[in-house]
């Protein structure tokens, strides 16, 4: 590990804020310089940072060294024996070290702030977690300060406190009343000591913590050298009498008192093996899960630094080393103690009397002391901890005002609101009573608070993110795991009740942030996984193999101007099928003659807008010197591998004025069907910044083509004939300004919504043909419709056109089966239009007159048009040379029809679009017939398909 190895960008700032301190700016006053007597009381008023010592090694070692290493190792090794608690510090510091190599690796990324392992795991996974897993942080450590508290109280009690059971005292010193109610004044007067510490501030807690890390560090000395000095004895152990149930190991019959052996191997062969019995402080049976959560309790401290991150001098680089230092000296000391209380003591004394260190210390008040300085000092750490971590929170406004007071701090910076509020916590967890009753349930919210650690550094290492690049490299994604198993493990073998209820209560608040907090800019590591994955799959996606079978919609709608397309917007969202959807635009520019790229500043406003509308979609901005031209580029780079437009929808270019759906809120879609949809509705309504309609009062027809629109009807169409030369399908959307699904869905007449299909070209009268690949496709279209959940009630109409003299029952039969085939459920329709054939044929009679009557040089010229058109295979297929001869009567006559058959009205119309004429001079009269064709239809959609995406076949 190198020495400082601080991020660029963070090397860069501190050089010009240096280099900004050296330089007065002119005009400045000159008591602000850097060197000016004000300046320099200012900077000696500031606390001083921590170093890696004594911010880091020191709180790190008391946090760890508190109550287990006094009062429970010979808990630990009386009940489990030597093997299983050997095994038990192996469990707890496997979890431990795999935690600390994630919390390094995270903590040497970046420069850290206040909040500790809240602020590392906010900033990796994103507020969601950061602000759950905080919040269960903040909880484990008021929790944790009582338990030192409470551990405090026992030893007082065990040294001061007046046998309960009425017996006489052993000691002169046994001068404290003892009970439920006295205990928990002690506490509470031990409660207040450690907040008026820590009101103070962290320095002064600091100084305080390296004079108690001196006692703790004699008194352990003392102990070890007593297991070589001092003769074997016999010790009294404590009354049980006063606990309720009594323990009948203090009945007549039973040991009251148990020896120290000295070193002898009968005494270590005793203690070998595990032998569980009831605890005498709380009267129930011990199990390995319960003796672990009371010993992992002394492996939790190593948070003690980086809880206190922001006073730090350097936390990137006295984290790792000064939580490394304390887990290895802290180990060796947990295992070297217990092979020698296993070795010296009896199996009852240490089952029987937690506070048999001082019985056997070459002088007794040493262990008293050092019980006293290492647990009040635990205390303190996870009390000033835990203010940390709730001023980190309120500080980012996850929880929005619930936490807000705490965000106040004194001139020093010292959060005392969260001090105070953190106190009274722990206040209320000391009517617990005992230390062993809450030990399991802080055991397990400092597992699941690994788990996290371990989690973030897992994801981050997963998302490949260029910018994580730790100092600290000696962990790998196979730590992370193996930490996240283990502490998961651990959790449920403790008590799977309480893991259970701390996972459900973590994910409650995780959904509650992640709908109700506001977006942050910290970055989200969900967003970098999901790049990350979809990349790889992306490139599994080949083209090469795509099957009609699995063929979906695949849509890129051309949008003009969103506050006059919220309907159609929201329709093509309903038949997307879970294919892919964009939103695309042109704005018609240059960029040799911009300052800048206009289109950034406008994705903001159209991702605004489909949060809005509750879509599914991605958007899609171009800018170009004509619409055609950004449209192709749409068509040519919008996607990525498989997943590509195949389908182009266009709005219908007619003079249907514009209205805008966005500035009232009973023309917006209709509502989600989302259940979070009233949590929604509380946010406010966003701002969209796009460009007012063409003809509205603050923006006058400027357009190119006199009437507001940038693209006139030659260029309409020729967009239709580019995409189809592209083998994109094209859907052309007429009457939608208007369209509401709600609206539409619900009616107020009576009956079932339908959804017609015209599966037939209706500009060729001499065809009636249904099986093309343009049939095909929209009744694969009006099936997915259907298919959609808002829109699975309506019932799908089919309107078969038949001429007089063809088998209309044997046509119907024959669709049926087709749609049996392709597992559609419709309604067929026969529909006679002989009417509408003969009009077409009389005035096709007459145009066949007319020509007769023309010149040589007249028809030699028209019959070189059609001999142009007859050269285009396709357009012969589906427009043929006598569409452009199609009368206006004959389309209004089908228009008539079409209509007529529509009782009830349907909520929306398909219908077959053929291609447009090879001759670009026709184009107009093109757009003319449909027109007509669909003149005062209500929503409907022309569709022409030009690949297969439908199958019979399994």
């Amino acid at each position: 590990m190198t020495e400082r190895t601080p991020l660029l960008h963070y090397r860069l700032s501190t050089s010009v804020n240096e280099s900004e301190r050296r330089l007065p700016r002119p005009g400045a006053d000159p008591e602000q310089h850097p060197g000016s007597p004000r300046q320099r009381s200012n900077q000696q008023r500031q606390p001083k940072k921590l170093s890696v010592f004594f911010g880091v090694v020191v709180p790190t070692l008391l946090s760890m060294f508190s109550v287990v290493l006094f009062l429970r190792i010979g808990f630990v090794v009386g009940q489990s024996g030597l093997y299983q608690a050997i095994a038990m510090f192996l469990v707890a510091y496997f979890i431990i070290c795999m935690t600390v190599l994630s919390v390094c690796a995270i903590s040497t990324n970046g420069a850290l702030d206040a909040g500790g392992a809240y602020y590392m795991i906010s900033r990796a996974l994103g507020p969601e977690f950061g602000g759950s897993i905080g919040l269960m942080f903040f909880l484990a450590n008021v929790c944790g300060s009582a338990l030192y508290v409470l551990g405090l109280v026992e030893a007082i009690v065990a040294t001061f406190g007046v046998p309960e059971d009425g017996t006489a005292a052993t000691s002169p010193y046994q001068v404290l009343p003892s009970g439920y109610w006295w205990s928990l004044l002690y506490a509470t007067g031990i409660a207040l000591i450690c907040l008026l510490v820590c009101l103070v501030g962290a320095h002064i807690y600091a100084k305080a913590t390296f004079i108690i890390f001196l006692v703790v560090m004699v008194v352990l000395g003392t102990i070890f050298i007593s297991f070589f000095a001092v003769h074997p004895r016999t010790i009294v152990l404590p009354s049980s009498a006063a606990f309720n149930p009594p323990v009948n190991g203090t009945g007549p019959g039973f040991p009251t008192t148990a020896n120290f052996t000295g070193f002898k191997l009968d005494t270590l062969l005793g203690n070998l093996w595990g032998d569980y019995t009831l605890d005498y402080t709380t009267g129930t049976t011990m199990t390995f899960a319960t003796v672990f959560a009371v010993m992992f309790n002394g492996c939790t401290g190593i948070m003690a630094g980086a809880n206190i991150s922001g006073d730090l001098k350097n936390p990137s680089y006295s984290i790792p080393r000064g939580t490394i230092t304390a887990v290895i000296f802290t180990f060796i000391i947990y295992n070297l103690l217990s092979v020698l209380v296993a070795c010296s003591c009896d199996r009852i004394l240490l089952q029987r009397d937690y506070s048999f260190l001082r019985d056997i210390n070459i002088w007794h008040p040493f262990v008293t002391v050092g019980v006293y300085c290492s647990t009040i000092s635990a205390s303190m750490s996870n009390l000033i901890g835990a203010s940390r971590i709730l001023y980190a929170l309120a500080r980012d406004d996850l929880f929005g005002k619930v936490f807000s007071p705490a965000k106040k701090t004194s001139q020093g910076g010292n959060p005392w609101v969260s001090v105070l509020i953190s106190w009274f916590l722990v206040q209320l967890v000391l009517f617990s009573g005992k230390l062993n009753t809450i030990a399991s349930i802080v055991t397990i919210f400092f597992l699941l608070v690994y788990a996290a650690v371990d989690l973030a550094c897992l994801a981050l290492e997963w998302a490949s993110a260029p910018n994580f690049r730790p100092t600290f490299r000696y962990f790998t994604w196979h730590t992370c795991v193996l930490g996240i198993i283990g502490c998961a493990v651990m959790m449920f073998l403790i008590n799977a009740i309480y893991a259970s209820a701390s996972i459900a209560f973590m994910l409650l608040l995780l959904l509650l942030i992640h709908y109700l907090s506001p977006t942050s800019s910290w970055g989200y590591i969900s967003q970098a996984l999901i790049f990350h994955q979809v990349r790889k799959y992306l490139l599994m996606l080949d083209v090469r193999k795509d099957h009609v079978k699995f063929w979906r919609p695949q849509i890129l709608l051309m949008v003009s101007n969103p506050r006059s397309c919220v309907g159609l917007i929201t329709f093509i969202n309903d038949i997307k099928k879970s294919g892919l959807y964009v939103l695309g635009h042109v704005q018609l520019g240059d960029l040799n003659t911009l300052p800048s790229d206009p289109l950034q500043s406008q994705y903001d406003s159209w991702l605004s807008l489909v949060d809005h509308l509750n879509i599914k979609a991605f958007v899609n901005l171009t800018l170009a010197d004509s619409v055609r031209h950004g449209i192709q580029h749409l068509l040519f780079i919008s996607g990525l591998g498989g997943m590509r437009p195949n389908t182009l929808v266009l709005g219908f270019y007619d003079d249907c004025p514009p209205k805008d759906k966005l500035i009232d809120p009973s023309l917006s879609p209709s509502q989600p069907t989302d259940p979070l949809g009233p949590l929604q509705e509380l946010e406010h309504e966003p701002l969209f910044h796009f460009s007012s309609l063409r003809g509205s009062s603050d923006r006058p027809d400027r357009g190119e083509f006199g009437n507001g629109k940038t693209v006139g009807p030659q260029e309409y169409v020729a967009i239709i004939a580019d995409a189809m030369k592209m083998l994109k399908n094209v859907v052309l959307a007429r009457y939608f300004n208007n369209f509401d699904r709600a609206q539409a869905l619900s009616s107020p007449r009576k009956g079932a919504v339908y959804v017609d299909v015209w599966p037939v070209n209706l500009l060729r009268p001499d065809s009636c043909s249904y099986v093309d690949t343009c049939s095909l496709f929209l009744l694969q279209l009006a099936c997915i419709l259907n298919m959609v959940r808002a829109w699975r009630k309506a019932k799908l109409r089919i309107f078969l056109c038949v001429e007089e003299g063809r088998s209309v029952r044997g046509s119907e039969e024959k669709l049926g089966q087709l749609l049996k085939e392709l597992r559609i459920k419709a309604q067929i329709f026969p529909v006679p239009w002989d009417q509408q054939v003969a009009l077409h044929w009389q005035r096709q009679s007459d145009w066949s007159k007319k020509q007769m009557s023309q010149s040589s040089d007249e028809r030699k010229e028209e019959e070189e048009e059609e001999e142009v058109e007859e050269n285009e295979d396709d357009y012969v297929n589906s427009f043929p040379s006598n569409a452009t001869r199609l009368s206006n009567d004959y389309l209004s006559a089908v228009n008539k029809l079409i209509l007529d058959q529509a009782r009830p009205p349907p909520a929306v119309r398909f219908l077959y679009l053929p291609r447009p004429p090879a001759d670009t001079r026709r184009y107009t009269a093109y757009l003319h017939q449909l027109e007509l064709l669909t003149q005062e239809l209500g929503p409907t959609l022309l569709i022409h398909g030009v690949t297969p995406v439908i199958t019979t076949d399994l």
